[in-house]
């Protein structure tokens, strides 16, 4: 199928471009349905994510990303819907007079969590292009771990893909980028949702390494390399 060759052709190019390594820490691949959630400071987040996954997971873990931006020319919506398989979400929703009319982004996730489906989503919401480590969190991941209990709830941290394409830059510049996979958020019965929101980011900042350049070695014996290029 033609969309598992783009999907070779992306995953090794990006590859080439970031030598990206991923790292699983207190966490191994496996078959159960997860809520990958992640830092998001490039346009590339989720492509490095989804191809930092092993391709058997791969072809179950479908990438939340804005409608706005993957529905903007055919291109677009063909990599977004075809071969990224993406649960594109409306993010102007909520401002929007008629959001009656519009469809509930949560209610898409949840549909695609029954459906069998892993996801990938950023919690922060939009890409972060600020000197912060990360912008308050919104709502969406406390409410899909509430509907969505089935789900392992797993922190990722993303380092350096924002320096590797800079906004505004037309070349990429070559540097390490690491995928770091932590352990499971666990869920406390009766958690409001402030709670849960600094938790999840606490989990996700406890991944990222203290120096940007860092290569992110493992610091312990569960370190999984990176998933071969070949099968897409």
């Amino acid at each position: 199928m033609i969309e598992r060759l783009i999907a070779r052709l992306i995953i090794a190019f990006i590859r080439l471009l970031t030598g990206a390594q991923a790292f699983w820490r207190g966490i191994r691949p496996n078959a159960a349905q997860r809520i990958y959630f992640a830092n998001h400071a490039s346009h590339g987040d989720f492509v490095l994510l989804w191809a930092s996954l092993p391709p058997w997971l791969r072809r179950r873990t479908r990438p939340v990303a804005g409608a706005d931006y993957w529905n903007r020319d055919p291109l677009r919506r063909f990599l977004g819907g075809k071969v990224f398989r993406a649960v594109l979400i409306d993010r102007e929703r909520k401002a929007a007079p008629d959001k009656s009319d519009r469809p509930d982004p949560i209610e898409q996730m949840v549909d695609a969590l029954t459906g069998g489906d892993s996801l990938i989503i950023f919690p922060e919401g939009t890409r972060n292009t600020t000197d912060a480590v990360l912008l308050p969190f919104k709502s969406g991941l406390f409410h899909l771990a509430t509907k969505a209990p089935q789900a392992e709830l797993v922190p990722v941290w993303i380092n350096n893909l924002a320096r590797v394409m800079p906004k505004g830059q037309l070349l990429p510049i070559p540097l390490l980028c690491t995928v770091v996979f932590g352990p499971p958020l666990a869920r406390i019965d009766g958690e409001d949702k402030a709670a849960f929101l600094e938790r999840a980011r606490a989990a996700m900042l406890a991944l990222r390494p203290e120096d940007p350049d860092d290569a992110t070695p493992s610091d312990n014996d569960d370190a999984i390399p990176p998933a071969p290029v070949e099968p897409a």
